[in-house]
């Protein structure tokens, strides 16, 4: 089945209630934010549909409604890489230090020490988030290679299967970028950008590990959201009740609004501490291996473009492209 221990998992997610306090209070507010934008739009579709005379007013207001929506979902979709910086990756980091048997110093914030040791790898918000999308790029190409396999299978629903099989592996590769992260916090690397390539090598190396597992925990994960969905539609549809207009869709809306903001602040890094787990423990003692790198840098351009970064990060620190391999002997070992 799976190899890693839901067991250890939650225990690990125990000792980081500070950050999933924070993540409760981060994506709650963010699922709070879109029911008031969009309560607010309502109201004032609403309101301005009243003044020019009766009868339009439920279908203004649903149109408002919309539009607040809309807004606000722009707002976030600039958002996304301040929350990658500031809550999901200081979240890893802690995660990695526990995972890996060592302590918190006394007297420190978790927060806080997460926080800088994300700083100290990445400067700057820009710089993980354009990482983040490289890595996730490379990642759904390997997933290709599961279809590309079912592909030439020749029993009837082979085709049907590799459709359903490749779109639920698009789901669980979600979660594996952060791993490739972890990886790059846990080396203390000077060179993020080497070290990440690296990391998707060796992630590549055992890409039939580390999908069955994320296929594992997706399940898990979207079992639960499920249910935490169900549950969510009952004050889904007292708040719908409450705005003006016809919002029937209203409730399914906030309903999914509020099982996306529960999955977000603890079901996904619990998906993500397990995969770490497998993760180290699958390349433990591993180099990245050169015919791997070869069959990336083939299939996937976002794989080319993350490893020219590896090469402008290493010649602006004053060493020859030829040094790259050398480094990643070194990280490795």
């Amino acid at each position: 089945m799976w190899d890693f221990s839901i067991g250890k998992t939650f225990k690990l997610m125990m000792h980081t209630l500070p950050f999933l306090g924070l993540r409760l209070l981060v994506y709650f507010g963010v699922a709070l934010g879109y029911v008031l934008v969009t309560g607010m739009g309502a109201g004032m579709g609403y309101g301005l549909a009243a003044l020019s005379g009766p009868g339009t007013q439920s279908s203004a207001a649903v149109w408002g409604g919309i539009i607040g929506f809309g807004v606000f979902g722009v707002f976030m979709y600039w958002a996304r890489e301040y929350l990658l910086y500031l809550v999901k990756a200081g979240h890893i980091a802690i995660l990695v230090i526990l995972l890996d048997g060592q302590t918190l110093p006394q007297g420190t914030s978790q927060i806080r020490y997460g926080s800088e040791a994300v700083k100290a790898r990445f400067a700057q918000t820009s710089i993980l988030f354009a990482m983040d999308q490289l890595i996730k790029g490379v990642i759904k190409a390997l997933t290709g290679l599961v279809r590309g396999a079912l592909s030439i299978v020749s029993l009837p629903g082979a085709q049907q299967l590799s459709g359903i099989l490749h779109a639920f592996l698009r789901v669980a590769v979600g979660f594996v970028d952060e791993v490739i992260l972890a990886r790059t916090i846990r080396t203390a690397s000077t060179n993020p950008w080497v070290t990440a390539k690296d990391s998707v090598i060796l992630y590549g190396q055992n890409y039939k590990v580390m999908l069955k597992n994320a296929a594992w925990v997706a399940a898990m994960v979207y079992l639960f959201s499920f249910l935490v969905f169900l549950i969510m539609l009952a004050p889904a549809s007292l708040v719908v009740y409450w705005m003006p207009g016809a919002w029937s869709a209203g409730a399914f809306v906030f309903a999914l609004l509020f099982a996306w903001s529960i999955k977000a602040a603890l079901l996904e890094p619990f998906a993500i501490t397990c995969l770490m787990d497998v993760y180290f423990k699958t390349i433990e003692g591993q180099q990245p291996d050169q015919e791997w790198e070869a069959r990336l840098e083939q299939m996937s351009g976002k794989f080319r473009a993350l490893k020219e970064q590896a090469h402008d990060a290493m010649r602006a620190a004053g060493k020859a492209p030829g040094d790259l391999e050398q480094t990643t002997t070194s990280q490795t070992s």
